[in-house]
């Protein structure tokens, strides 16, 4: 590490308050020049990806999160007028609900929020209002899992403030998203129960005629939000998905779309030295081998960015981590993402990230104020701030001193901004690296597969529950009844023992527990 390889490694931007450090990823200096032909090729597939073309052909859709933050750049009229007029809707309707315009059927106003979404529909509100939430309005609670001890525990949240004055926002394309149809329907039998009418303490976003937009419908929703179809999950943080709750919250959007928008146009250069998103995924190509071989560990020396790995998960992983090529070789690629943040992580597992397997390369996320106002010294001439850069710097310096890689990107404060800034970096650089290494960071068939097994097992588990009769059964013996596969019928029958629905008399073995209905 030298005062020559930062300076020579550092990318700054002065007017965007913005810098990427890689020099502590020891890039050799001619790995870029060595890359020259796939770095072309992924200029172009951005280039191709921006104007338009098919980049899902499982569902034959274009993937346009780039248009939303300028929608000149969409290829029709048609797609401009579905980013701009909704936001304009969007608005307007938040500003209603804060204003006390629009208000709860009892009386009053609306005081807090709940949120029913699942993966990009609730991980990209989450991180916002994580982030940015100090200055919300209204604060927001989640439904995002079909966890009943969960939607149980957040219900008692909202209770204290109470079901009357809290406004439901339910996000799903479809509608048919299991965890969120169960949310919704768990919300509604509490807001039943409570002798309120559901749909008028509602709103949805999903897609246009989707089975959610008709419920919503039929239930007299407050307001419907349509979901962009040609925008993924985990992409959609800064559409309608992500820009309805934080308007809600009274947070700034035109600030969040700024500051992606910038990033947008400096990560349109065509000069991967210039490029902080070129750059990045080069970076993480390099640490990798191109072949996920390094997992990425973030860590945001900031309370508020706790989310943001986490957020990252979906965004890397789910874009990154494909089993086939784009020629179709089987080649299980990927780029394994965790983390939490720092200084925490010092106290958790940065002891094995410096001394244990060397299996990762770090990502520190640097906010340069400490906070807004004056600090106390804990200290002679020392401030909680100056401890946290401190740790920062010491960790950082550990793990290169250990031969271990890292890379450090700053910003001044968190604000709509420069949160909007990071989350378009990021974008960019996943649909970079996914061109460097062949693949398409826009579909996601293991999801897909995932819901397929699920569905199967609930099958199954209606099956099972039928078959149940006051006799004692073996699993072995109504898996040969259910012509069904015994240990997934066992794992059927001590789901319902446990949740009230059958009784057990428990063997020596697995293949000895007895149950009754």
């Amino acid at each position: 590490m030298s005062w020559q390889s930062y300076h020579q490694n550092l990318l700054r931007d002065p007017q965007l308050g913005f810098s990427l450090d890689l020099s502590l990823m020891d890039i050799p200096a001619d790995f870029t020049s060595r890359m020259e032909s796939q770095i072309q090729k992924a200029f172009s597939d951005m280039r191709a990806l921006e104007a338009g073309a098919i980049a899902n052909p499982d569902e034959g859709r274009r993937v346009g999160h780039y248009w939303l933050r300028n929608p000149n750049l969409a290829p029709s009229d048609e797609l401009k007028q579905a980013i701009t007029q909704p936001i304009i809707t969007l608005k307007q309707f938040a500003q209603h609900i804060l204003d006390g315009t629009i208000t709860p059927p009892a009386g009053g106003v609306f005081q807090q929020i709940l949120l029913i979404g699942i993966g990009g529909s609730a991980l990209g509100p989450q991180l916002v209002a994580e982030a940015l939430g100090q200055n919300a309005r209204l604060p927001i609670f989640f439904f995002d899992n079909t966890d009943p001890a969960g939607i149980d525990a957040v219900l008692a949240k909202l209770s204290k403030i109470g079901l009357a004055q809290t406004l439901v926002l339910i996000i799903s394309k479809s509608g048919g998203t299991a965890e969120t149809r169960n949310g919704m329907l768990e919300a509604k039998a509490a807001w039943n129960a409570a002798g309120l009418d559901f749909g008028r303490h509602s709103a949805a976003v999903t897609g246009v005629h989707s089975t959610l937009d008709r419920y919503a419908e039929e239930q007299h929703f407050l307001a419907r939000f349509p979901m962009e179809d040609w925008i993924g999950g985990r992409t959609s943080v800064l559409s309608i998905v992500g820009l309805v709750p934080a308007a809600l919250q009274g947070l700034d959007i035109d600030s969040l779309l700024a500051g992606a928008a910038a990033m947008d146009a400096k990560t349109r250069s065509p000069e991967a030295a210039s490029n902080p998103a070129m750059r990045l995924a080069l970076a993480w190509h390099h640490a990798s081998d191109g072949k996920g071989a390094r997992h990425m560990v973030v860590l945001p020396y900031k309370d508020s960015l706790v989310l943001f790995s986490k957020y990252l998960q979906q965004l890397v992983m789910e874009s990154l981590g494909k089993r086939l090529d784009l020629d179709g070789n089987i080649v299980h690629q990927g780029l394994t993402v965790y983390g939490n943040k720092g200084a925490t992580d010092q106290h958790a597992y940065v002891q094995q990230l410096r001394d244990g397997v060397d299996n990762f390369f770090a990502t520190f996320i640097e906010v340069r104020q400490g906070r807004d106002g004056p600090s106390i010294e804990v200290d002679p001439g020392t401030t909680s701030a100056d401890y946290l850069q401190g740790f920062l710097r010491g960790t950082r310096k550990a793990l290169h001193d250990s031969g271990r890689k890292s890379l450090t990107l700053s910003i001044p404060q968190v604000t709509p901004f420069h949160l909007g800034l990071l989350i378009a970096l990021f974008e960019r650089s996943v649909s970079f690296y996914a061109s460097l290494v062949h693949i398409n960071a826009y579909h996601q068939p293991g999801v897909e597969a995932g819901k397929k097994a699920a569905g199967e097992f609930l099958t199954t588990l209606a099956t099972v529950r039928s078959l149940l009769t006051p006799a004692a059964q073996t699993a072995d013996q109504i898996a040969t009844t259910a012509k069904a596969d015994p240990e997934d019928v066992y794992h059927c029958l001590t789901h319902l023992a446990a949740n009230g629905q059958a009784k057990v008399s428990t063997g020596t073995t697995a293949a000895t527990d007895a149950f009754t209905i």
